[in-house]
């Protein structure tokens, strides 16, 4: 997350500058698109820590793993490519039907 709060500090500069107008640049990527780029990289990061944070007091509460639809048991597959998931397979794949 460091690097790309350096991202979007340098994109800010550049922006506050006034002389780095590239919206017209046909060698590479807009101000905007860097900077539409890195924020939503930004905000995903912060997603993905508050899903972590969320999974943690899971822990503590020794509620982690469990799914929080159905009651049953997550599985270790799951856990494994997804650690802050909150639904099993079964209740995630419903859930995105709907």
């Amino acid at each position: 997350m460091r690097a790309n709060d350096e991202a979007l500090g340098e994109v800010r500069e550049s922006l506050g500058e006034g002389t780095n107008d590239d919206e017209h640049d046909p060698e590479g990527p807009t101000m905007s698109d860097e900077w539409s780029k890195l924020t939503g990289l930004q905000t995903e990061g912060e997603n993905e820590l508050r899903e972590l944070d969320a999974a943690l007091e899971r822990i503590e509460k020794n509620e982690f793993g469990m799914c929080e639809s159905c009651g049953n048991a997550i599985g270790r597959p799951r856990l494994e490519a997804r650690p802050y998931t909150t639904l099993c397979i079964d209740c995630a794949r419903k859930a995105e039907a709907h």
